[in-house]
């Protein structure tokens, strides 16, 4: 088999190959690159069956190569990146290699290239290397003259209440913020957050459990702490069945 090696850390790009020739006498290094561009150039006019790749490259990341070119060889994600590996993994069309590459793994990543059969799809590499998107860390609050962080990780919930919007930490603490609940709600993870009505949004793993109320509408128990006496924790009918699929996601 003819490899390409894509890496932009010369050490690191040395150390593979080094393992490559001395644990493979069928795989030949037909060439190696150090950039996006580098990668692009040699493809146009080669064309190997296996590709050794990084994600993040000097000038860009491998996504580009993929975008520019077809590419129909086996590709094996070389990676410092857990979140990267695991999602390559997950997508089924390729292999990954966490670095510092692992003799024993660098054997069964090119096993399973060898045992593969057909080509890679490389629309759904894409979609699963893909940044996601980037989502509200923090929320600043005003206090008079001071500015509060708060980490999105320690919001229980957020709620309207007389024209204010509000939002409630774990602890119990509640802050007044700017951002309208449209806002916030955008700015939140889908998947941690849902807005159970027009004037509040809440952490799923604060919800303990589920009251079901006449008229399909559905009351939530949140720990005492953040039991805020102006938040109404009900949600609305039109939004119960989505709120149960979110729940159980």
């Amino acid at each position: 088999m003819k490899a390409f090696v894509i890496e932009d850390e010369v050490p690191a790009r040395r150390s593979l190959i080094r393992k490559l020739t001395a644990g493979f006498p069928d795989i030949t290094i037909a060439g190696e690159a150090g950039s996006v561009r580098e990668a692009i150039a040699w493809l146009q006019v080669n064309h190997p069956d296996i590709i050794f790749m990084d994600v993040e490259l000097s000038d860009g990341d491998c996504f580009e190569i993929f975008r520019q070119l077809d590419i129909t060889a086996k590709v094996i994600m070389t990676t410092a990146y857990d979140n990267y590996a695991v999602k390559a993994f997950e997508a089924g069309s390729v292999d990954y290699l966490l670095k510092p590459v692992d003799t024993a793994a660098l054997h069964r990543a090119v096993d399973r290239c060898r045992d593969a059969a057909g080509s890679q799809d490389i629309g759904k590499l894409l979609a699963a290397l893909q940044p996601g998107p980037a989502y509200k860390e923090r929320f600043l609050v005003f206090i008079n003259d001071h500015i509060v962080p708060v980490r999105t990780t320690e919001v229980a919930c957020f709620y309207a209440e007389d024209k204010n919007n509000h939002v409630v930490t774990r602890d119990g603490t509640v802050y007044v913020v700017d951002a309208s609940l449209d806002d916030l709600y955008g700015e939140l993870d889908p998947a941690l957050f849902f807005r159970i009505s027009r004037g509040c949004i809440v952490a799923k793993d604060l919800i303990e459990s589920v009251l079901r109320l006449p008229g399909g509408r559905l009351q939530l128990s949140l720990p005492a702490a953040v039991q805020v006496r102006d938040a109404d924790f009900t949600v609305s009918r039109s939004r119960t069945d989505d709120f149960l699929k979110w729940l159980e996601s």
